[in-house]
């Protein structure tokens, strides 16, 4: 499918775009609060330095998706290794001051977000993809899976996190 542009788009342009995506994914990789930033920041990089070479095959929305989900799976690749030989600091804390989110909101989405770290990685990039609202034809584009395959990982992605949130609840 080739979807064709006039010009390349602009990195303002595409930062502007798609920036809260982007952050709410690396949102979902981060492991502490503040590691969602570092992750956004490389994902930036990432994107600035590929732009150039948007090859124009997919549209730059799922381009971006790719490139933002990459960016996070290797960089909590790197993190799992190096943690086995250094101690975090979870005391650390940080907190955006636009933040106003309630308190139940905010244990819902902790709730989610360990349920979440229990997938796989092709599951955890199906349903960020999936919370992102993209449609299953969409997700296949990014990950390279067929439309079916999504509708039926997702099904049992859902049961397991359902069972998941369920068992924290009680």
């Amino acid at each position: 499918m080739q979807v064709s542009y006039e010009e390349q788009p602009s990195f303002e342009d595409v930062l502007k775009k798609n920036k809260d995506k982007m952050y709410r994914i690396c949102r979902i990789y981060a492991i502490t609060p503040i590691e969602p930033q570092d992750l956004f920041q490389e994902v930036v990089y990432h994107i600035w330095k590929s732009l150039p070479s948007f090859k124009k095959i997919s549209s730059i929305d799922t381009w971006i998706y790719r490139v933002t989900l990459n960016v996070c799976m290797r960089s909590k690749l790197k993190l799992e290794k190096v943690s086995t030989k250094t101690v975090r600091y979870e005391a650390i804390q940080f907190m955006a001051a636009e933040n106003s989110i309630d308190e139940s909101q905010q244990e819902r989405y902790k709730l989610l977000k360990e349920c979440i770290a229990t997938l796989n990685e092709s599951d955890t990039s199906i349903i960020i993809l999936y919370l992102e609202e993209l449609s299953y034809k969409e997700i296949a584009l990014i990950t390279g899976l067929s439309e079916n395959h999504i509708a039926v990982k997702m099904k049992r992605i859902r049961k397991r996190l359902f069972d998941c949130i369920t068992l924290k609840l009680r």
